[in-house]
């Protein structure tokens, strides 16, 4: 067995699952393999008859995935972004034959605990903040090479950071004599440029955010994942998504709704229902994590949990 030295709670658990399993010997998708949390528990009440197949760009998550194959013969690992997902079920002949897409968005808990993964504005680590750390690039490459405007857009569209303009022209100064190398330079640099501090919020949280999400195209990936998801869905088929910020869970919610709701009409012109070309119905309202839940793992609290059905 592989030795994973941070320990990883899989969010809404009992939930996400139950919410994505529509048949016990069917094919499902985990998104998000991470540490396989959600994967070992789908696996666990699914039948002999089916499979899970999962995708992570993180390489040690691949290392955990692949002792999983070696144990179970249900499950396969496969190393990329879930934004491959399309490509990789056409080649497999399942299109419109999988009965549930689960994904766990976001930086997984092991990832923030490895300083030298460089997520992390806590710990003293590397600029890196790569999924994939094999390949692409870091970090402190970008912030030594990016424009003062690129490096403000990033902030503010990704990071929701208002103080975007002003972090971005301190690193542009600071970088001409001593380029960004660690996280602790990275999050003392923002402390220093932030005219005003959030309560309850570290100064540096929406920049590292906004970075993370920039590098690893997260946001992109999320929008390709959940059209080409719903293409490859069987009819009844489920959606189960967990978002950890405002930005991820919009793209979501929004994408329910305009399945939900169909085509768009002109107002007044007369319409069957048959030809609205509705292809979702959301199940309940979002879900959150329970009090208890909370009190084994305080990074559940801003998870949002939501479950959609393929009608069409």
């Amino acid at each position: 067995m592989i030795d994973n030295a941070f320990t990883h709670h899989a969010v809404l658990l009992k939930e996400t699952v139950e919410g994505v399993i529509t048949n016990v010997d069917g094919f499902y998708i985990d998104g998000t393999f991470g540490r396989g949390g959600h994967t070992r528990e789908l696996l666990n009440r699914l039948g002999e008859g089916a499979r899970v197949l999962a995708f992570d760009k993180d390489p040690e998550a691949i290392k955990i995935g692949k002792q999983l194959e070696s144990e179970d013969d249900r499950f396969e690992i496969y190393h990329g972004s879930f934004a491959e997902l399309e490509s990789v079920i056409t080649d497999k002949g399942m299109d419109g034959k999988v009965d549930g897409i689960l994904l766990d968005l976001g930086v997984s808990s092991p990832q923030l605990d490895d300083a030298e993964r460089g997520f992390s504005f806590m710990r003293e680590g590397p600029l890196d903040m790569r999924m994939n750390n094999a390949s692409g690039m870091t970090a402190a490459d970008w912030l030594a090479s990016a424009g003062e405007d690129e490096i403000t857009t990033v902030l503010k569209t990704y990071g929701e950071e208002k103080f975007g303009r002003r972090i971005a022209r301190a690193i542009i100064e600071t970088r001409v004599e001593n380029p960004l190398e660690t996280t602790l330079e990275l999050a003392e640099l923002i402390d220093k440029a932030r005219p005003v501090k959030e309560k309850h919020k570290h100064p540096a949280t929406r920049s590292f955010q906004g970075i993370r999400i920039y590098l690893n195209k997260e946001l992109d990936d999320l929008t390709t994942c959940l059209t080409d998801g719903l293409e490859v869905l069987a009819v009844g088929g489920h959606f189960s998504v967990i978002s950890f910020h405002s930005l991820e869970d919009r793209i979501v919610k929004r994408f329910v709704q305009k399945h939900v709701k169909g085509d768009d009409f002109p107002p007044g012109l007369p319409v069957l229902e048959s030809q609205m070309n509705k292809r979702l119905k959301s199940l309940g309202k979002a879900k959150k994590a329970t009090a208890d839940e909370l009190k084994v793992n305080v990074r559940a609290r801003s998870a949002v949990l939501r479950i959609a059905e393929k009608i069409a």
